[in-house]
């Protein structure tokens, strides 16, 4: 185990639940720390329910093509914990993870405070000490009470497309979620806005202008659009004319917008654009995986494939990623939360899939049993059967059908353990 590793372990027990939306135990820490978040780069502040991380990628791949140096701060992390604090454009290497995870231990003085609040912290004393030309910052939950938005005046915020997930922490309607989201607008602060529903647009343009917040949405100033096999991207400014993104799946244009609106506020070139959707990188998000061990297991007529989406939006968008694929059997080996929405996940998936395999995710407590799982796949009307983990789930497909298409999907922990095990 790495010294951040027991780091974090022990952190882990400082409160009793998970999720506590909160700001004052945030704002304790950090004046004990001296306010480091008051000494980051200029921050691009990004809240959503969808496509928060690959909007973030974007982002990142166009400002580092024009030379600048770039924090970054995402989470869940996949397969270790400083994939989520990247100081100018590198993951935090362990010595200086250590180092300020132990400075916010001790600042914190064993006091209650979750997990994700004092990590958070950990990252802002990160990149107050690391130069840099801007820090991409990503809500974690919500906005208003997530424990990033401590920043007073970040240079702009993003808002991607608002749909309904964890209800417990954020509201049972769409307006109600908007609202959380749309607490990271600072009072005069440009906020590019994604792709919305009517409902959630109208919370976001309301809470913007009681804040003489400039808006920028989708639809109205500016648009995206596929054009043959490109997409064009056009706003007041004028037009860029640019290839597919290399992330994959139809979502991933309307993402690309939303990026390149930020972009354009930025003052981007040509040659950020084009490098914002040509060289963005995001695992597990419709990522086709091509070596080790599983795929190794999978064989080499099988397709496998691995995606984090874990809503009934991700749900949509990932069955529009698989009708766009050349066609192909399609097996799903899905692993779930217990706390997610799995029917209106798996209903969009059940016109495109021939078979669903449920398992466990590993080591995760709040897994949804596979039995549960198979279960609500086949009142959506899929055939479904359980497997004991992901290696035996491929196994059982490739012996049926050794040239299926595999997508391994349902949550980003199950994502995060396929990678780990595929080495």
């Amino acid at each position: 185990m790495s010294q951040s590793d027991a780091i974090l372990d022990r952190l882990m027990s400082l409160h009793p639940k998970v999720i506590d939306l909160s700001l004052d135990r945030m704002h304790r820490l950090l004046a004990a720390l001296g306010h480091p978040e008051r000494r980051v780069p200029p921050v691009i502040h990004i809240a959503g329910t969808n496509g928060k991380g690959s909007t973030q990628a974007m982002i990142r791949a166009g400002l580092q093509a024009g030379g600048a140096r770039v924090h970054a701060y995402t989470s869940p992390h996949l397969a270790r914990f400083h994939e989520r604090i990247r100081l100018a454009g590198e993951l935090i290497a362990e010595a200086d993870l250590a180092a300020a995870l132990e400075e916010c231990e001790a600042a914190n003085d064993g006091q209650p405070i979750t997990f994700f609040e004092i990590t958070t912290a950990a990252a802002f004393l990160a990149f107050s000490r690391t130069p840099a030309d801007y820090t991409l910052l990503e809500v974690g939950l919500g906005g208003r009470l997530d424990a990033t938005n401590v920043i007073d005046a970040p240079c702009l915020t993003v808002i991607t497309p608002v749909s309904i997930d964890h209800t417990q922490y954020l509201g049972e309607t769409l307006p109600l979620i908007a609202g959380e989201k749309a607490g990271i607008i600072k009072r005069g602060v440009p906020v590019i806005v994604g792709p919305q529903q009517d409902e959630a647009l109208r919370v976001i343009e309301a809470r913007a202008s009681g804040l003489t917040a400039p808006v920028f949405a989708h639809g109205q100033h500016w648009m995206i659009a596929r054009d043959r096999d490109g997409m064009v991207y056009q706003d007041d400014h004028g037009l860029w004319d640019l290839p597919l993104p290399n992330l994959i799946g139809p979502h991933q244009i309307q993402n690309a917008g939303t990026a390149l609106a930020a972009l354009r506020h930025l003052g981007a070139t040509d040659v950020q654009a084009q490098a914002a959707v040509t060289q963005a990188e995001w695992p597990a998000r419709m990522q086709r995986l091509k070596h080790g061990p599983l795929v190794d297991l999978a064989g080499p007529q099988a397709e496998l494939w691995l995606d984090g989406g874990h809503n009934p939006a991700g749900g949509e968008a990932l069955a529009a990623t698989l009708s766009a694929l050349p066609p192909r059997p399609t097996h799903l080996v899905c692993g779930m939360l217990n706390t997610k929405d799995i029917a209106g996940y798996l209903r969009p998936l059940a016109a495109h899939a021939c078979w669903l395999t449920a398992i466990d995710i590993p080591g995760e407590p709040n897994t949804l049993p596979a039995e549960t799982t198979a279960g609500v796949a086949s009142s959506v009307g899929m055939t479904a059967t359980t497997a004991t983990d992901a290696a035996a789930a491929i196994g059982g497909i490739v012996s049926r059908d050794p040239k299926a298409r595999i997508l391994i999907c349902g949550s980003l922990y199950l994502a995060g353990r396929i990678l780990r095990e595929n080495g």
